[in-house]
């Protein structure tokens, strides 16, 4: 994942073509990260953000939310080889679906004693949460959608943002239906 793209908001690969957002149910079973992954490389696709994590109901299943951005008709043809992976329960665009989405990022600031002020009072704007504090730095949690921390760290920039952590997306759909 090219970060710098990810920390502006636009895709390294190809910027004329939208993030799709995939969800992919998978068997806990080890190299089956390796197998996803793998369809998408084959194809030239790059993964923009990956995050896997278990499902808290029933360990032996994980879930996977990709998101990447390329071509719709060779997208559509790397969901239906992912889907036919042995260890793959499921896999789904959600593009376009009424979704939950959000992100987390840690950012690292430097903060003088005289800047704090500017600096406290934009995070409070977006609801960041001071989570260290040193004599020259600060480092500030945000959660929410991927627009909503671009805006964020943009504004940050200017300070001069030392060190930073995104998450990547996590998407559940809206309805009494899984995800």
């Amino acid at each position: 994942m090219n970060s710098l793209a990810n920390s502006l908001g636009t895709t390294a690969t190809n910027p004329s073509f939208p993030l799709h957002t995939i969800s992919v149910l998978v068997r806990n079973q080890p190299g089956v990260l390796v197998r996803v992954a793998l369809v998408f490389a084959r194809r030239g696709y790059n993964i923009e953000s990956l995050v896997v994590s278990g499902d808290p109901v029933n360990a032996n299943f994980s879930r996977m939310t990709i998101t990447c951005s390329g071509d719709p008709e060779t997208l559509e043809q790397i969901i239906k080889q992912v889907a036919k992976l042995v260890d793959v329960v499921h896999a789904i665009d959600h593009t376009g679906q009424s979704a939950v989405e959000t992100e987390i990022a840690l950012i690292k600031i430097k903060a003088n004693l005289d800047e704090r002020t500017v600096i406290l009072q934009t995070a409070e704007h977006y609801a960041a949460k001071v989570v260290d504090c040193s004599a020259s730095s600060l480092i500030l949690r945000v959660t929410g959608a991927s627009e909503k921390l671009d805006s964020f760290i943009s504004l940050l920039r200017p300070f001069g943002v030392v060190e930073l952590v995104r998450s990547g997306k996590v998407l559940m759909t809206r309805g009494p239906e899984a995800t």
